[in-house]
């Protein structure tokens, strides 16, 4: 399979639902949640390109542009921006939907850089 295709096929989407419990004082969603499920989705979209052990190096500039109410649905959208030789980057959106209508807004958006790993820990060549 061609870099190319690798790419398209390795996009990760997933849905959640904000509910209460995720949410600070303000009723939206916590930075740190928004945080750790954008590493999630970046890490399924490394894992599905690569096919081999990722780990996280870096989280580039994380911009929070819309807060994330209670009560609403989140869709993470995680795609490969660069491949390097040993790393590659995982640029991942949240999309911010109201339940009961058909708004639907970027509210967060963030880039991570992974490194494949052998079963010593060590860098090794993206295949």
């Amino acid at each position: 399979m061609r870099i190319e295709e690798k790419i398209r096929a390795s996009r990760t989407t997933i849905f959640k639902a904000v509910f209460p419990n995720t949410t600070n004082h303000y009723d939206t969603l916590f930075g740190g949640t928004a945080m750790q499920l954008m590493d999630e989705t970046a890490f399924i979209a490394a894992t599905r390109f690569s096919r081999q052990q990722m780990v996280t190096v870096s989280s580039d500039k994380i911009d929070f542009k819309k807060p994330i109410p209670a009560g609403t649905i989140v869709e993470l959208d995680g795609y490969i921006t660069h491949v390097g030789h040993t790393s590659l980057k995982v640029r991942v959106d949240i999309f911010v939907e109201e339940m009961y209508t058909d708004s639907r807004l970027k509210a967060v958006s963030g880039e991570f850089t992974f490194v494949a790993i052998d079963d010593n820990k060590k860098p090794v060549k993206i295949i």
